[in-house]
């Protein structure tokens, strides 16, 4: 950010730029954040990626709808936990456009942390309570208000089209370092007729579709779950694809771009702890073919994600932030390494699922 959109920015919150600080926070591969301090007040600021978000006015939308709701749950004492809310500028507005960019600003959730690898079953535990709270408060949610935000953005079948098309179009450099990986998802078509058959039988529910363990906040003084963030993609949808993330992204020790993908396994006790915190609050509110659809889910999501990840790096990498060359392939192979190991082990997963 350069100091005039810093300055601006101040002045719109009202706040002595010469007294306010910046600096940058790294997580997330879409928007660009930062923390805004001006003595003992702290404000997140982001920078909407407008090639990922066509409209950013209706994502601010769709998290401001979720947050109203949220707020009366709260009021309701039927919602712990706290929630990322809209700061609106001296011009009442919660979306300003400096420099023909959007930036927006948001409430910063005082004595929290947050991690990017799931340490131990208490840490993925809390992390999966508080995504089974989020969905749980809002299933009564109408999620026919919220737009959609990604146009298919769980939508399988197209996302194998979009690799289809990136292979055409490809460098043939690319293509050649990474065909081997590429015909492996393509013989995993079978996994879109399984959806298709499981859906007709599924809820249109709110989902955050970034379940990441950094998209949640842990209290830094109980480490107990805080708050879930980043609702940027919260869309209708069903909740398996929000399970699949959470195993995706918890169940490994190593992140999602490690290239140690040897380590890239499914730790068991992680995974008992996510489906017990994750089932807590929302079991009640499914049916058995609701709760066996989530094992779908933990196959789908990494699997996808290597879709992705491939379309990315044969696009010559205008989706994801990348900070080398290879970067999209190493994250491509250590998903492809998880989904791997997940159909190696889905037996006793099922068992956990279920019992």
């Amino acid at each position: 950010m350069n100091t005039t959109v810093q300055n601006t920015l101040s002045k719109l919150l009202k706040l002595n730029p010469e007294s306010t600080q910046l600096s940058t926070i790294s997580s997330g591969h879409i928007n660009s954040t930062w923390l805004l301090t001006h003595f003992d007040q702290r404000f997140i600021v982001q920078k909407l990626n407008t090639h990922v978000f066509k409209h950013p006015a209706q994502l601010v939308s769709n998290a401001q709808l979720i947050e109203q709701h949220l707020n009366t749950k709260q009021q309701q004492n039927n919602y712990p936990l706290d929630i990322v809310k809209h700061i609106n500028t001296c011009n009442n507005e919660y979306l300003t456009m400096l420099n023909e960019e959007p930036y927006r600003v948001l409430n910063f959730i005082e004595h929290s942390y947050s991690e990017d690898v799931v340490k131990n079953p208490a840490q993925a535990h809390q992390a999966a309570l508080a995504f089974g709270t989020f969905a749980s408060a809002l299933h009564d949610f109408d999620t026919t208000t919220l737009h959609t935000v990604i146009d298919d953005f769980h939508n399988l079948t197209m996302r194998f089209e979009q690799l289809n098309t990136a292979m055409t179009n490809s460098n043939k450099s690319r293509l050649n370092r990474c065909k081997n990986d590429i015909e492996y998802c393509l013989s995993q078509l079978h996994l879109v007729s399984e959806l298709k058959t499981i859906a007709q039988h599924l809820p249109v529910r709110v989902c955050h579709n970034d379940t990441k363990i950094n998209n949640m906040l842990y209290c830094s003084k109980t480490h107990k779950a805080k708050a879930v963030i980043d609702l940027d993609t919260c869309m209708p949808g069903f909740l398996l694809y929000d399970f699949g993330d959470m195993v995706r992204t918890f169940c490994s020790a190593e992140a999602e771009d490690s290239t140690s993908l040897d380590k890239v396994i499914i730790r068991k006790e992680i995974f008992e702890a996510l489906v017990k915190g994750y089932l807590a609050p929302l079991q009640p509110l499914m049916s058995n073919t609701e709760q066996s659809s989530l094992l779908l889910g933990a196959k789908i999501m990494p699997l996808m994600l290597s879709v992705r990840f491939l379309t990315d790096y044969l696009n010559n990498d205008v989706y994801f932030k990348t900070t080398h060359a290879e970067h999209n392939l190493e994250r491509a192979q250590n998903q492809l390494a998880l989904y791997k190991n997940i159909l190696s082990n889905e037996s006793w997963m099922y068992k956990i699922l279920m019992q």
